[in-house]
């Protein structure tokens, strides 16, 4: 039987497995070309999936395979964006600059609806802000291009939220998460046609980083997280997801040696504080909190 907590310790194995991603994706492009990598990821992360919940996949009608046809195109442009990026900034930098998704998805739904972000968020954006200052303006005052693929990747990722939220309402959500990762691939596959010479990883490093990505952080991680989500809240499943850049930075730290500069743990630390900041509404929990023990006294005393 699924708990809470079972589902949040779900959710926090595929947050460590999307925290090593990123080391991942390095390892796989000193071999292999940015859109063939998109291709393989995606490519074994849907046959894995379709193999699990084949039978889901053969009733698919139309309107779930258009809205997937959808997702799975904005899902390349997110990965297209942080896999260019990761070549030429470190996978800690990546981690941390792609968790702006949370910041991201409050502002864009605040635009479209014509309404003031609440206060948390600006908070939350202005300590992004000056994180990512620390993190990505060097001397010349110019932020790397690999920095700003991975901001834009993170904009991407939070279009991919809110256009999914959107779309899942009238179909099946698992099967939507799949065939989105079919067209993903697809768009990889056909990008590396035509712009690359699409190849197998040739050396036993590029093939655990791709099967990583294949299996652990594709198809397990989309899976799991549609399945866990169901049985957990959103802020459980919010300040969970908040911890990848923590992992990213961990993983790049213990595999690949890297390390930021005092400047750059200042920025990180100032960008995870506005991802939780945006992320979790404390006088919410703290009123939910009072009202619960409220109600566990009311219940003591009866």
């Amino acid at each position: 039987m699924m708990t809470q907590a079972r589902a949040n310790l779900m959710l926090l194995i595929v947050t460590i497995f999307w925290g090593s991603s990123y080391l991942f994706m390095k390892i796989g492009l000193t071999v292999i070309p940015e859109f063939t990598l998109i291709a393989l990821r995606f490519g074994i992360a849907f046959i894995l999936a379709g193999i699990l919940f084949y039978r889901r996949l053969v009733q698919a009608g139309f309107k779930t395979v258009k809205y997937s046809f959808y997702l799975g195109s904005i899902l390349f442009l997110v990965f297209a964006s942080i896999t260019f990026g990761i070549k030429t900034t470190t996978a800690s930098n990546a981690g941390f600059l792609v968790s702006l998704t949370v910041i991201f998805v409050p502002l864009l739904l605040a635009l479209y609806l014509k309404k003031m972000p609440e206060k948390r968020i600006l908070f939350g954006v202005t300590f992004a802000l000056i994180g990512i200052g620390f993190l990505t303006i060097h001397h010349q005052f110019i932020i790397s291009f690999g920095d700003f693929l991975c901001i834009m990747g993170a904009l991407f990722y939070a279009i991919h939220i809110i256009v999914t939220g959107k779309l899942t309402k009238d179909v099946d959500s698992i099967t939507l998460g799949i065939l989105q990762l079919g067209f993903t691939g697809a768009w990889g596959l056909l990008f590396s046609l035509i712009f690359e010479k699409p190849q197998l990883p040739s050396t036993t490093e590029s093939w655990v980083a791709v099967l990583g990505l294949g299996i652990l952080c594709s198809a397990f991680g989309f899976v799991v997280q549609t399945i866990a989500q169901k049985y957990t809240t959103p802020t459980h499943t919010g300040l969970l997801f908040s911890m990848e850049p923590v992992f990213a930075a961990l993983f790049a730290f213990a595999f690949a040696d890297e390390m930021l500069t005092a400047k750059g743990y200042m920025g990180a630390s100032l960008v995870l504080l506005g991802v939780l900041t945006a992320e979790f509404d404390v006088k919410k929990y703290l009123l939910k909190k009072g009202t619960n023990k409220t109600n566990q006294g009311c219940e003591m005393t009866k």
